[in-house]
C-alpha cells in the first residue's frame, strides 16, 4: 500500500471554439502507484493537458515535482517520474500478477472524494470482456469488479489476495439503474503500454484492422458467400483506404482466421476455459508496425495475406493528443479542423445529438481517402463590415476554394495565402458558397485580430 502516491495536477486545456488561447486552469487529484525503475503509472485522463504535476507519498507531508514520460490516450494510461531522490527511499515497486479469473477477490486503493487519506475498498471480478475506455474512444480488454470507483480512485491500483497488481482503476458506470459497477484496466494492456514505451522510447499505440466487418450468422449469407457448412468467419464490409491493409484486403472478402486463430461467424474468438471474447482483443495484443497472418476467403477460394498492422487515422479524431487546435482566419471567418473536442466545445456533452447531421455522418461513417485529409469548418464569423451577410454561418464544412478541394487546413490556408486573383471564393456544405474581394479581405483581417485580441492570423503549426 505504501507504493500508492497521490497525484495533484494542474490543467490548461485548450479552447478548440476560440483556439488561439486556453481556458482557465483547473486542479484535480487523482491516485498512482510505483513500478520498477523509478517510475510511476497513472490514468492518462489525470495527466490530460497537465501543465503541472506533483505526487505525494503516504504518511509523507512533502509534494514532489513529477515529470510525464509518456500519455497512453487509448488504453488511459500515463507514465510518470520523479527526479527527487529523496521521493524513492524506501519505495518498494508494485508486483504485477495474471490476469484474474471471474469470483477472484480484488482490492482498489486509492485517494478518492470524502476523505484525504488513502481509501480501500474490495469486491470481486465480475466481468472480462472487450470494453469501450470512454478516454481514449477504444475497445480494450477491461475487468469489471463491484468494488466502489469514485472520482479520484483514477490510477490507482487493483491488487489480488496475494497482493499482486491486476490492474488500474478508471472509469466506473454511472447510470438510475446500476449499481456497483466498476472498470478495471487489466495487466495485459499495462503490460503493452510499458513494453511499447521501452521498446520505441514512446508511446505509438494499439494496432488496429482497418476494416468494418459484419457477422454471418444467417445461413443462407454463408451459403451465398462460398462459404463450406465447416467454415466460419466474418464478412468485410469496407476497408480504410489509409491503411496498409487495403492494399491486399477487398470488400466482401471473408476472414476466416487472424494469426492461426479461427474466428466463429459473431466475431468471437476462443478465451481460455469456456469463455468467448471479439477477435480485435487479438490484433490489440500486437504493436504498431508488428506482422499478423491473415486466411481470408474470396470467391470460395483460400487466400493467406501477411499483412502490417498500424493504428488508426480517424477523420474526426477522438483526441487532440495535447496538441493546440489549428486555426486560420482571414476576415473574419475562423477557419478550424473538426475534432471530438471540439464538438464537445461546441455543443457540450450530448455532441452526439446536438451537433449538424452531416458533421456526426462523418464522425461515425467516413474514413479518411489520404492520411492528412481533415475536415475543415468555418466555425464562426467575427462580425465586421467586409462580411456583412455572412454572419449566420457557424460549423459549416469547407469543400472547395476557387474551385480546388480543400483536402486540409494547411492546404486551405496555403492557397488563401498564395491567392492573386481578384476574388477568394469559398465553396461550403449545403451548396453555400462566401465571395470576398481579395484586396480588401486580407487588409480587413489585422483590423479584426485587433479588434477581437487574437495574436495571429493563424496558428504556429500552419506557419512553419
Amino acid at each position: 500500500m505504501d507504493s500508492v502516491v497521490k497525484v495533484f495536477c494542474v490543467h490548461t486545456e485548450p479552447n478548440f471554439s476560440l483556439p488561439w488561447q486556453r481556458k482557465r486552469q483547473y486542479s484535480s487529484s487523482s491516485s498512482g502507484f510505483v513500478i520498477g525503475g523509478r517510475r510511476v503509472l497513472t490514468n492518462a485522463h489525470s495527466v490530460e493537458h497537465y501543465t503541472q504535476v506533483k505526487l505525494k507519498k503516504r504518511g509523507s507531508d512533502t509534494k514532489y515535482l513529477a515529470t510525464v514520460l509518456a500519455i497512453g490516450t487509448e488504453c488511459d494510461i500515463a507514465m510518470l517520474t520523479v527526479d527527487d531522490d529523496e521521493f524513492w527511499q524506501g519505495m518498494l515497486p508494485v508486483e504485477f500478477g495474471d490476469l484474474p479469473t471471474l469470483q477472484d477477490a480484488v482490492t482498489v486503493v486509492g485517494y478518492p472524494i470524502g476523505g484525504d487519506t488513502i481509501s480501500v475498498t474490495s469486491g470481486v471480478v465480475s466481468r472480462i470482456e472487450i470494453l469501450s475506455y470512454v478516454h481514449g474512444s477504444t475497445e480494450l480488454l477491461g475487468l469489471q469488479i463491484d468494488a466502489a470507483i469514485n472520482s479520484g480512485n483514477s490510477g490507482g491500483p487493483a491488487f489480488n489476495d496475494k497482493g499482486n497488481c491486476v490492474g488500474i482503476a478508471f472509469q466506473s458506470l454511472k447510470h438510475e439503474d446500476v449499481e456497483n459497477i466498476g472498470y478495471v484496466i487489466p495487466t495485459p494492456v499495462i503490460m503493452h503500454f510499458i513494453q511499447d514505451y521501452e521498446k520505441n522510447g514512446r508511446y505509438t499505440g494499439f494496432p488496429v484492422l482497418g476494416v468494418e466487418w459484419q457477422k454471418m450468422e444467417n445461413p443462407d449469407l454463408r451459403t451465398a458467400m462460398g462459404m463450406r457448412h465447416n467454415e466460419k468467419g466474418v464478412r468485410i464490409k469496407r476497408i480504410d483506404p489509409t491503411s496498409p491493409e487495403s492494399k491486399v484486403l477487398k470488400p466482401s472478402d471473408v476472414i476466416l482466421s487472424f494469426d492461426g486463430v479461427d474466428i466463429a461467424n459473431d466475431g468471437t474468438v476462443p478465451f481460455r476455459h469456456g469463455e468467448r471474447i471479439g477477435f480485435s482483443y487479438l490484433i490489440s495484443q500486437k504493436y504498431s508496425g508488428d506482422n499478423a497472418a491473415i486466411k481470408v476467403l474470396r470467391d470460395s477460394d483460400i487466400f493467406k495475406f501477411d499483412i502490417k498492422l498500424d493504428s488508426h487515422k480517424r477523420l474526426i479524431p477522438a483526441h487532440s493528443k495535447g496538441k493546440p487546435p489549428s486555426y486560420y482566419i482571414i476576415a473574419g471567418f475562423v477557419f478550424t479542423v473538426v475534432s471530438v473536442p471540439y464538438l464537445r466545445s461546441e455543443y457540450g456533452k450530448d455532441y452526439e445529438f446536438e451537433a449538424p447531421v452531416k458533421l456526426l455522418d462523418k464522425l461515425v461513417h467516413s474514413m479518411p481517402q489520404s492520411p492528412d485529409e481533415q475536415i475543415v469548418v468555418v466555425s464562426q464569423v467575427l462580425v465586421a463590415d467586409i462580411n456583412i451577410g455572412y454572419e449566420e454561418i457557424v460549423n459549416t464544412q469547407v469543400l472547395a476554394f476557387n474551385g480546388k478541394p480543400v483536402k486540409n487546413l494547411k492546404s486551405l490556408a496555403t492557397m488563401v495565402q498564395s491567392c492573386d486573383d481578384e476574388y477568394l471564393k469559398f465553396e461550403l456544405e449545403y451548396d453555400q458558397i462566401v465571395v470576398l474581394r481579395t484586396k480588401t479581405a486580407k487588409a480587413a483581417t489585422l483590423d479584426i485580430l485587433a479588434t477581437h485580441c487574437i495574436p495571429s492570423a493563424m496558428s504556429d503549426d500552419l506557419k512553419s
